[in-house]
């Protein structure tokens, strides 16, 4: 087989065994790896607890993983969320994927608790649960420092072992399975770290092919203004967006009662570069390195960490930020909702956090005491314990990224119907209506959007079962990336049938949290969004939104997917005809 190995890892920790099976070629065909493969492979088990033992924790790579792909070196977890009750899956890049393959497996199964803590250590077909009570308790760096000379790691932090909702699982490089609170039930299973060495090559079946489809990449990435331009993700990173979203007047702020913050140049893409001296950085074998790090190899934050910890909070702070930052990744926090569910408790109590207050909140979060212990649950139940639910600016439960929905009425649309809950990555809209020059469509319009929504949500799902880097495709397109996976595997795929498969990912997910309870009333932005503006000025009104043309998109993108009119499915017969 090429691209593939077709051999899945399953780990039993209540039993403390490990196997080997078979998947089967069908399932790789209908499912290509990653996100997709393991929705798939949640099929008897998404009604679980999230927290409970019998919950999968899986991790897969995609078909072109261990080639020379660009930005191809990544792979997804999926579970269900503690944070959210959603399906859920999130993707990383890094060596560990590329290990992972190179040790002859498409994914890793991983169910059961042990009774004390462990770690899962894989080295081509040798498979050791290894005892951890010296490393629980310890931080990212320190545990990778301790594991180092075994291979790649993947560890959870005090987050992720005290059940904060929103813990992450970090990768030894710094890149971490973020959002959605993967690392609480990492941590459940009692599994501090696992880490992973291969020595397997992957085949490619048409080499000649594959280098030419792999030159096109690099063309159309060298030609993008987004990518590689003066302004660009390479050069800057993600907060190169920061001076963008304030000229658009959608950057949160004050937990999103404004749009503009007056602060917000300190930490914009320039300003970290200039104060912290950044350096390129990024991904195992990625041509774009968008990651930025000081000379001393601190991580520094992307584009929604310093929004949401600096706008959102009202601080301006850079070294405030930063600090923040990389205490997140010690401690294995995601920085997006540990912000929002900040700045929500800052509004409830008529005090925001002040720079030096969040060192001390964050501990306290991942350690679950003081205020901590609340903090740890998400924005949603701390604002419901508060008695003030409408103050938690998420979806689902998951706390809103970095765009404001009132500056860009697509976003709002996606953030609503994404599967995760508040996520900008499941359509991506802001590409079409801020980053494309000419703009491609009016962003205070909902038409034309329930469409566009469905086509990237079915793309963007294709993109994360191959799995590749959604920055790609600031330059390439689907069609460079079918000739990439054709030239692979040596199965012919092309645009539309990679849609097609993303579009089955997409319904298998939505079908999962149907069954689970979600309809229409979940699919909805808290009610700020529909009742006050934003900053106005500079000659751009942010008007609330529309609730009626909004509702009206929502039930547009209902029947374009052949949903009921309350979201869900005509029938329970979806999966029957599934693969």
């Amino acid at each position: 087989m090429n691209g593939w190995t077709g051999k899945i890892l399953r780990v039993d920790l209540t039993e403390g065994r490990a196997w080997r099976e078979e998947i089967p070629q069908e399932l790789l065909h209908a499912y290509l790896g990653g996100r997709g493969l393991g929705v798939r492979l949640m099929r008897d088990h998404f009604r679980l607890d999230p927290l409970a033992p019998e919950m999968p924790l899986i991790f897969a790579v995609g078909p072109l993983c261990g080639t020379t792909a660009p930005t191809a070196a990544r792979l997804t977890v999926v579970s269900r969320s503690p944070l959210t009750g959603t399906i859920y899956d999130c993707s990383a890049g890094g060596r560990f994927a590329w290990r992972l393959k190179a040790a002859g497996l498409d994914a890793l199964f991983i169910t059961g608790q042990s009774e004390r803590p462990v770690l899962l250590a894989i080295n081509d077909d040798a498979v050791e649960l290894l005892p951890a009570e010296e490393l629980w308790g310890g931080r990212i760096r320190e545990t990778v420092a301790a594991l180092a000379d075994r291979g790649s790691v993947a560890a959870i932090g005090p987050a992720g072992e005290n059940g904060v909702l929103f813990a992450n699982i970090m990768m030894g490089e710094g890149n971490s399975v973020g959002r959605g609170g993967l690392g609480a039930v990492m941590g459940a299973k009692r599994l501090k770290a696992i880490v992973v060495g291969g020595s397997r090559p992957v085949t490619i079946a048409d080499q000649a092919r594959f280098d030419h489809a792999r030159q096109d990449v690099m063309r159309l990435f060298r030609a993008s203004p987004v990518i590689f331009g003066e302004l660009g993700i390479a050069e800057y990173g993600t907060p190169a967006l920061v001076d963008l979203m304030r000229q658009r007047r959608m950057a949160p702020t004050e937990n999103f009662a404004r749009t503009v913050f007056a602060g917000s140049h300190h930490y914009s893409g320039p300003a970290i570069r200039r104060e912290c001296g950044a350096k390129k950085d990024g991904c195992y074998g990625c041509p774009i390195q968008c990651k930025k790090s000081t000379p001393s190899g601190e991580h520094l934050p992307e584009y929604e960490t310093v929004s949401h910890f600096g706008g959102l909070n009202g601080i301006a702070s850079l070294a405030a930020i930063v600090e923040a930052n990389t205490l997140c990744n010690q401690l294995g926090i995601d920085t997006i909702s540990a912000a929002v569910t900040l700045a929500a408790w800052g509004e409830a109590r008529g005090r925001f956090p002040v720079a030096d207050e969040l060192p001390p909140l964050l501990e306290a979060i991942a350690m679950r005491s003081g205020d901590g212990e609340h903090l740890a649950l998400g924005s949603r139940r701390v604002t419901e314990q508060l008695g003030r639910p409408g103050l938690s600016m998420s979806v689902k439960g998951l706390e809103l990224p970095a765009y404001d929905p009132r500056g860009a009425y697509g976003m709002a649309l996606a953030y609503c119907t994404s599967n995760r809950g508040g996520c900008h990555l499941r359509a991506y809209p802001i590409a079409h209506e801020i980053l494309r020059k000419p703009v491609a469509t009016d962003r205070f319009s909902f038409s034309g959007k329930a469409r566009i929504i469905k086509i990237a949500e079915d793309t963007n799902a294709a993109v994360d079962s191959l799995v590749a880097c959604k920055f790609s495709f600031f330059g390439a397109t689907l069609e460079e990336y079918a000739e990439l996976l054709s030239a692979t595997t040596g199965v012919e795929y092309s645009p539309q049938s990679l849609k097609e498969i993303g579009e089955r990912i997409y319904l298998t997910e939505r079908f999962y949290n149907c069954a689970n309870g979600f309809t229409a009333g979940d699919d909805i932005l808290p009610a700020r969004f529909f009742a006050e503006a934003g900053s106005s000025g500079e000659g751009i009104q942010i008007p609330p939104i529309d609730r009626t043309r909004f509702d009206e998109e929502l039930q547009k993108y209902y029947r374009i997917r052949g949903l009921n009119p309350d979201g869900t499915f005509p029938d329970d017969t979806f999966l029957d005809r599934q693969p």
